[in-house]
């Protein structure tokens, strides 16, 4: 059995759907076939509880892959996931990837309507409701627990990065910014591969991944989630399939509306403490983020 050895533990909405489909390509990596198993964030209600069948999948990697990895973006959110990874995978390499909170809190909020788990379609709604929520109260019905909308906690990028670095040395962390990766998306890519310690393949294919997008019909997407749910409570594995079929099938692209100027400036005076922390964490200026 050949583990995992890189991980590619979040955040949300920052460009881990493309990275990982490029890295998914070359030759030496294997990739989880199921992106997002969210096996190690134990203290979330999980569709994948047994290593057994975690390991699954991982079952094609061969003696060629010299990096073996996978990506759930909720790692980095969740308290207890890098340390159960350490745990099995004690000298794997992680990459965060990042990008400014002010734009990821309302791109996560359309992604969350898009998939079902977010009932209030305008966003400054929906961060409004961010403390009643907190309590239990007007959860969307798809939403098992508080925290998956708590937009404030969820695009806190420096606090979860600073519990990370408390657990990982620096130099097996490979930081990118979404702007960075968009800016020139063949650095960044080759950036990665010396990180992993493989070959340059020459990609030159990099086309974005999980862009803006609609459903064409919501009412299938709940169908959908019932049933990979009960699945999930009875302990029966493989609902997620299922569930990754009809969501590719029920989307369609759209253009991401814009933000109303009056709730970004909300935005930019909640996140400044934290964007302030992830600076220095990183050592970048991104002072850019607040202007």
């Amino acid at each position: 059995m050949i583990k995992p050895n890189f991980f590619i533990i979040g955040a949300p909405k920052c460009g881990t759907t493309s990275l990982a489909s490029w890295l998914a390509e070359h030759p030496e990596i294997y990739f989880s076939p199921t992106k997002e198993p969210h096996y190690f964030n134990t203290d979330h209600r999980r569709f994948l509880n047994s290593l057994s069948g975690y390991e699954r999948l991982f079952s094609g990697a061969t003696a060629q892959h010299r990096a073996v990895g996978e990506a759930s973006v909720w790692y980095m959110y969740s308290a207890t996931a890098v340390a159960n990874i350490l745990d099995y995978a004690g000298e794997a390499k992680f990459i965060v990837m990042l990008r400014n909170p002010i734009e990821m809190a309302p791109s996560l909020h359309e992604e969350l309507v898009f998939t079902g788990r977010e009932d209030v379609k305008d966003f400054a709604e929906a961060w409004s409701l961010q403390d009643v929520r907190r309590n239990g109260q007007k959860l969307p019905p798809m939403v098992w627990e508080p925290k998956y909308v708590q937009y404030g906690d969820l695009c806190s990028l420096g606090l979860q990065l600073d519990r990370v670095f408390r657990l990982i040395p620096k130099d097996r962390v490979k930081i990118i910014l979404l702007e960075d990766l968009a800016a020139d998306p063949s650095d960044v890519y080759r950036s990665v591969l010396e990180f992993l310690g493989v070959s340059d393949d020459r990609r030159t294919d990099f086309t974005v991944r999980n862009a803006a997008k609609r459903r064409r019909w919501g009412g299938l997407l709940r169908l959908a989630w019932l049933s990979v749910t009960a699945k999930s409570i009875l302990g029966i594995e493989g609902g997620i399939g299922l569930w990754k079929y009809i969501d590719r099938w029920n989307r369609v692209d759209h253009k991401r509306a814009l933000v109303d100027p009056r709730i970004r400036n909300a935005l930019r005076e909640y996140f400044r403490p934290d964007i302030e922390r992830l600076q220095a964490l990183i050592g970048r200026d991104l002072s850019r983020w607040l202007a």
